[in-house]
């Protein structure tokens, strides 16, 4: 069986002033189809460079992104963008709520934006109950808690049953109750409905809920002994 998700020598430098900063150096792995897969490292280590390129938000410089067997470099923007909407979740440490809507709009419009008439109500209430928003649907962001306000974000990522969920440090801003909701509920969405998950962390401890482990540092894809911030306990 071939990857879902390959990244395959990925360069990316960011433009500094006159300085040129080198993000990612030829990062290299695959993810095989239902797999949750974490990559971890320190600050400055590529990760959120590495999650944008996986999510068809940016280009790289050079290599390539297939994700589903589509190579993102061959696509259109406008491709790029319907395959966004159909395809893959996306959960962001920052919530992006609509901060006028509800937390029922907020979830809905995920499901409005993706265009694919893929709507399934009974669906919706499973993934808001689960999650623990049934009372909370009617209320927007202001009236709930950080972590009420992540889990309206995850459920508004997994209404359309995407076949990929990336996330970027979805329990940065937790607190540990709520970061083991969400992470459990990340592992739940993987093994119950078959969604491939990637999740980008720098904490070792969210980073066990997954399958396996990619290192990061400096740019590189490295081995677990190379990471200083690592511990196996």
């Amino acid at each position: 069986m071939g990857a879902f998700i390959e990244a395959i020598d990925l360069h990316k430098t960011y433009r500094v002033g006159k300085i040129d900063v080198p993000a990612l150096r030829g990062v290299s792995f695959s993810v095989q189809k239902g797999e949750f897969v974490t990559v971890v490292g320190p600050s400055g280590s590529g990760k959120s460079t590495l999650f944008y390129l996986l999510g068809g938000l940016t280009r790289a410089d050079s290599g390539k992104v297939i994700m589903a067997g589509d190579d993102f470099a061959a696509l259109s923007d406008a491709e790029r963008t319907r395959m966004r909407k159909r395809k893959i979740g996306f959960v962001f440490q920052k919530f992006n709520l609509l901060p006028t809507l509800d937390a029922r709009s907020n979830i809905a419009i995920a499901q409005e934006i993706s265009g694919n008439g893929n709507r399934d109500p009974a669906f919706f209430l499973r993934i808001c109950d689960l999650l623990g928003l049934t009372r909370r649907l009617n209320h927007r962001p202001s009236e709930l808690s950080g972590g009420e306000q992540q889990r309206v974000a995850l459920a508004r990522a997994l209404v359309n049953k995407p076949a990929i969920v990336l996330a970027d440090e979805p329990t940065g801003n937790l607190d540990t109750e709520n970061s083991n909701i969400v992470l459990k509920m990340l592992r739940q969405s993987n093994q119950e409905l078959g969604q491939t998950v990637l999740m980008i962390t720098h904490n070792p401890e969210a980073a066990r809920y997954g399958d396996r482990i990619i290192h990061m540092r400096d740019g590189h894809v490295v081995q677990p002994e190379e990471d200083p911030q690592w511990s196996p306990h």
